[in-house]
This record gives structure tokens, C-alpha cells and sequence, in this order.
């Protein structure tokens, strides 16, 4: 079965360790309370609001492991007042579970985007 998992931080700023660190940290968080591993994810996709620019999200993904599935970034549109320094990610993931038993993960300010689902 295939499920969607959604998540987002927000990170410091438009510097390639901050963004590193954050994506690394929301991609463990997603891994970790979904129970998954590498193997389970069939791809993901990271959007970054246009304010961050300094490295890919997706490297971080690599670094954790993610060598073999498909990633790619790509940037949110601008909206007036959004939210800056972002990075979203949606999973998609091969899982023998019903949906309302996933987890989407917001972190830091990123759960003002969804508080309805945040956990």
C-alpha cells in the first residue's frame, strides 16, 4: 500500500549547515515515528521556500542513507507572509498501514503550517 507522509521545519537561515541539519533532523523524525526504513520509501520530494538557497535538501537525505530512492528538491512559490526558511518534504512510502495511522511531522515554527496534523 502506498502512503504519503508529509513534514516541514523551519530552519535558521540560507546557510547550507543550518539547512543540513534541519532536513537531517525532519527526515530522521519522519523515519522514526513511522517506523520505516530506507527500504519502505519509494520517493521523496523537498520544497524549500525561495529564501534558501545555500544547498539541495535532498543531500541530506543522502548522507542518512537514502543512496538508492529517489529524491528531488524544488522551490515553494513565493507567497506574501508565508513563512520563510522552510524545507517540506512529502514521502512516499510502500506501508501495510491504514492512513490514519501515519504520522506527518512538524518542527519548530513549521507547525504553525499545520496544527490540525502536527503531532
Amino acid at each position: 500500500m502506498v502512503r504519503a507522509i508529509r513534514g516541514a521545519i523551519q530552519v535558521e537561515g540560507n546557510d547550507r549547515n543550518a539547512i543540513l541539519s534541519g532536513v537531517t533532523e525532519l527526515v530522521t523524525e519522519v523515519m522514526g515515528r513511522n517506523n520505516l526504513t530506507t527500504d519502505d520509501v519509494i520517493s521523496v520530494i523537498f520544497t524549500a521556500t525561495p529564501d534558501l538557497t545555500a544547498e539541495f535538501p535532498a543531500l541530506a537525505a543522502r548522507k542518512l542513507g537514502f543512496h538508492d530512492v529517489p529524491l528531488i528538491c524544488a522551490s515553494e512559490i513565493e507567497v506574501p507572509g508565508a513563512l520563510p526558511h522552510v524545507v517540506r518534504l512529502m514521502a512516499h512510502v510502500d506501508v501495510d498501514r491504514p492512513r490514519h495511522e501515519i504520522q506527518h511531522v512538524y518542527l519548530r515554527g513549521a507547525v504553525a503550517l499545520r496544527v490540525d496534523i502536527a503531532q
